[in-house]
Formats: C-alpha cells, structure tokens, sequence
C-alpha cells in the first residue's frame, strides 16, 4: 500500500524523492518532453472529462461544483475500474507522487484524486 502520496507540478523539477511519478491529467503538458517530465506512469483515464474540464476553466469559484461533478465522474463503471487499476499499480509503491500541470495547485483534479485515493 501507498503510505505516501504526494502532489507536484509536472513543470516543477523532478525528484528522486518523488518515487513513481503519475500523471493524471488528459493532455500531455505543453512544451514539455517526455524525458524532462519523467513520468512513470500517464493515468489519463482517470482525469476529467474533457466536458468537465472545460466547464471548470481552473476558476476557483467553480471549485466545489467541480470536486462533486468530478467524484461523480470517477462513480462511473469505467472511470471506477480505471481507478481500480491504478490503486492497484501504486500498492506497489512506497511513495507516489500524483502530477498536473495546472497553476493553481489548491484547485486542480489531482487534489480531488488525491483526496479519493487516500478515503479508500
């Protein structure tokens, strides 16, 4: 079991502190290298809807709206069996570090992501 999960900017420098590396957002980040990212594992499948997404825009206003549309998401068959999986893939890991590249780093998907892998 994961007894550490973190969060990180995929911009910020990696480091090997990080452990096994997670991005959890559905587009590969802008400008920036598959080597220079050093992510071990992409897990688009389970980030938001590009619907939701959209809708959210990283506006804090919307913050609490799209924390219940995107668990809701995540309730869904295949969005839960994707999850599934990839609670199984960081069980493997002591410590796991969950990526995005949004700016804000209090209101982004992986926070809620975070947030459901650790109540489980």
């Amino acid at each position: 079991m994961v007894s550490e999960l973190a969060l990180k900017r995929v911009y910020a420098p990696a480091d090997d502190g990080d452990g096994f590396r997670v991005l959890v957002d559905r587009l590969w980040p802008r400008g920036l290298s598959k080597a220079a990212a050093r992510v071990d594992l992409w897990a688009k499948e389970v980030a938001p809807s590009d619907e939701l997404r959209r809708w959210f825009g990283h506006e804090a206003s919307k913050w609490e709206a799209f924390r219940q549309r995107y668990a809701q998401e995540l309730a869904q068959p295949d969005k839960a069996a994707a999850v599934a999986a990839l609670r199984q893939t960081l069980s493997a890991h002591h410590k796991v570090t969950l990526l995005y590249a949004a700016h804000d780093e209090a209101h982004n998907n992986a926070v809620v992501l975070q947030q459901m892998l650790r109540s489980r």
